[in-house]
């Protein structure tokens, strides 16, 4: 919940990276990869210092039971020191994007996750060091990853790199550009963490039964967000590239391939979890009672790709647009409605309600964000190519 606040170090980087692709400005696309990890490490230095009122606040705001408040802190006061890399990834994933090379992220993630799980592996099994083991094995992954993406970076990109200077951050006539695009996308990022932290909190007040049913009911909303952030990251590079290039047919082309790929993601998903919910759900755990209570609410899990889909495709677009605002709009519009949804005294607070309130959540921004391009964006592209 704390690092995805700061998502914009990697989206920011990946459409302002794109548009100087397109643009073939390689000093500005170099400058954007030393603004942002320079800003990622003073942000994970911060999130350190301030590890105990931060995890005061968000455990204050869940509320869990004494059980598990043991246990998540004693998770959170070793996996914090994780922030400086963690956020420096994200830096350098979104900069590779926005240099049109997927390969290089996928490589970085897929070395982190296989680390994290030797690591964890080892501390518990062969170290047998227990729970807090899997917080040190992530830790580890996390530093190693750090190295893996400065080692890429320096291997693929050495000759553009090799004559930019920190001072040179400070000068560049983009940085306004720069942070007004962060600001915007940062702002979006925590009203994500708002609506993810009260749907959370929420759950746990119905019961400890009700909070794990959610937990592993979230886990798809995750995995179809996994794959659909393919086709969002692709959006990012190649409109951004394009956008950049002032070449807005092939955008508009790029955009339309991106919503018949997400369409058809969103049908498999729709029916994989219709008729496989349960088999997930026992993957996830071996719980009866948990499972059984998830099984009453599985249609939910149907309809996640369904009203997700066209707000993931559209984050991508919007943000190799650098089109922020628009982003940003969206998510206030959807999260009042989400606590509208919650809070009004018109029935019974339940669980239904709580999964009624965030698939529109979710809904509404595809809703809001398809018209700002249709009546905003789009006009603006015409004009230009024009």
């Amino acid at each position: 919940i704390i690092y995805n606040n700061f998502n914009f170090l990697r989206m920011g980087t990946s459409g302002i990276t794109a548009q100087a692709f397109g643009a073939k400005d390689m000093p500005e696309a170099s400058l954007t990869l030393l603004r942002s990890t320079l800003l990622a490490l003073l942000i994970g230095l911060a999130i350190i210092l301030l590890q105990y009122p931060l995890q005061w606040i968000v455990l204050l705001a869940i509320g869990p039971s004494n059980e598990v408040l043991q246990l998540v802190q004693n998770y959170f006061f070793i996996c914090v020191w994780g922030a400086p890399p963690i956020l420096m990834m994200m830096a350098v994933k979104g900069w590779f994007l926005g240099m049109q090379d997927a390969k290089s992220p996928m490589i970085i993630s897929i070395f982190v996750n296989v680390a994290n799980i030797i690591t964890s592996l080892i501390a518990v099994y062969l170290l047998d060091l227990g729970f807090t083991s899997i917080a040190l094995g992530t830790l580890i992954a996390e530093y190693a990853g750090l190295a893996l993406s400065f080692y890429l970076v320096a291997h693929k990109h050495r000759n553009i790199l090799k004559n930019i200077k920190i001072a040179d951050t400070l000068k560049h006539g983009t940085l306004g550009k720069f942070f007004t695009v962060n600001r915007d996308i940062f702002l979006r990022s925590v009203c994500l963490m708002t609506v993810t932290l009260s749907f959370t909190a929420i759950g746990a007040r119905s019961g400890d039964v009700i909070l794990a049913a959610n937990a592993i009911m979230i886990q798809l909303f995750l995995l179809i967000s996994y794959f659909s952030d393919g086709f969002a990251f692709a959006g990012e590079a190649l409109v951004g590239r394009f956008y950049g290039a002032r070449d807005y047919s092939e955008m508009r082309r790029c955009i339309r391939w991106l919503f018949v790929w997400g369409t058809g993601i969103m049908l498999v998903f729709a029916i994989v979890y219709g008729f496989f919910s349960t088999p997930i759900f026992s993957i996830l755990t071996d719980d009866i009672t948990v499972i059984s209570t998830a099984e009453q609410y599985r249609w939910w899990c149907v309809t996640i790709p369904i009203a997700g889909m066209a707000s993931f495709v559209w984050d991508g677009i919007f943000i190799g647009m650098t089109a922020t605002r628009g982003m940003l709009l969206s998510i206030l519009a959807s999260c009042a409605t989400f606590y509208l949804i919650n809070f009004i005294p018109v029935y019974e607070m339940s669980n239904n309600r709580l999964w009624t309130a965030f698939i529109s959540y979710l809904a509404l921004r595809g809703v809001f964000q398809t018209f700002y391009y249709h009546f905003r964006l789009r006009k603006t592209d015409s004009k230009c190519a024009t």
